[in-house]
Order: C-alpha cells, then sequence, then structure tokens
C-alpha cells in the first residue's frame, strides 16, 4: 500500500489517539496522564523501497527468536530482502506475522541505544508475487515492550542489524524509567 506523507501524519494521529485514550494502549494509566504523543522522526522520503524481491530461503525453517520475557517464540522465515541505503548494501530476514498482518520484519540499526528502542524496531509489509510491494520504514514502530514491561515482545536479532541509521518512524519513548 503506498501511502502520502498526508497519510503518514493521519496514520500517526489516529496512533497517538490510540495511545492516549484507548484500553487497547500499551501506555499504562500513570504513563497516559501525561502523554502528548508520540516520537517520530520527520518524514523521510528516501527511506522507502518498492518491490523488492523476497529471496526465498529453501524449505520451511522456524527459528527460535528470543523475547522481552527471557524465554523464546518460533517464527517461520519467509526469505530475505536486499536493498541498499545511501551507498550501504543492505540485508534483512523477514518472517511469517504471527497476527495475519502481513509479513513481519525486525529490525536494529545506528540509532538504537540513542534515538530509538535499543531492542530493535519492526516495520510490516506484504508481498506479492515474490516480492516485497514496499518497505517504507516511516511506518516503523517499537514493540509494546518498548512501552510497558507487562509486554512480552520478540527481542530483534542481532543478524538483522543494518549497518546504516535508519532516521524514519517511531523514536525512543521518554516517558519509560530507565
Amino acid at each position: 500500500m503506498v501511502l502520502s506523507m498526508n497519510e503518514l501524519e493521519q496514520f500517526r494521529q489516529e496512533k497517538d489517539d490510540l495511545f492516549g485514550k484507548e484500553p487497547e494502549s500499551p501506555l499504562t494509566p500513570e504513563q497516559k496522564k501525561n502523554f502528548a504523543g508520540l516520537n517520530y522522526f520527520a518524514p523521510n522520503p528516501s527511506l522507502i523501497f518498492r518491490n523488492l524481491k523476497l529471496e526465498q530461503i529453501p524449505g520451511e525453517q522456524s527459528v527460535p527468536i528470543k523475547t522481552s520475557a527471557g524465554d523464546t517464540q518460533p517464527f517461520k522465515i519467509k526469505g530475505k530482502i536486499h536493498f541498499e541505503i545511501e551507498g550501504s548494501p543492505c540485508e534483512l530476514t523477514v518472517y511469517d506475522s504471527t497476527n495475519d498482518a502481513g509479513l513481519f520484519l525486525p529490525f536494529r540499526d545506528k540509532t538504537n541505544e540513542t534515538e530509538t528502542y535499543h531492542d530493535g524496531r519492526y516495520v510490516e509489509v506484504e508481498e506479492e508475487d515474490g516480492k516485497i510491494v514496499e518497505l517504507d520504514f516511516n511506518y516503523t514502530y517499537n514493540p509494546y515492550c518498548a512501552y510497558n514491561d507487562n509486554f512480552r515482545c520478540p527481542i530483534t536479532p542481532e543478524s538483522n542489524t543494518l549497518p546504516v541509521a535508519i532516521t524514519a518512524g517511531e523514536k525512543r519513548f521518554h516517558q519509560l524509567p530507565g
């Protein structure tokens, strides 16, 4: 789904509304009291990639991915994608989603520890005819455990670390202690 920057702003506003007002929000009641919206990078059109070939990996490979609860969760590898950012070759493993929301793409990058959640961020992508239709890092989001320790989230595998800074999507949530 190709979205305009106006649609991105609307998406962000709807997410802020959900986080600040809805019972499904990962925020605690105390966090909601002072919630003024999530922190985002400015929209970055250079971090949108279309029609990326999804390199299939032979066999049905399922791998255990560590979670924030200290256990592991199995994920089926869907394939790998290759692209380039600012002259740097990038490769990421794409997984089948556990919630039927397309494909699951967790990643780490040079912004972890400084501007974004230390255990990585996620972005969802869709496959069509062996290609990732669109990888738009502007829709990158933090796992719920970045907001509230009561959530169990997959931790991005070290192998899905990009050699560049992804200055798009959600930034670190500053109200979380620590």
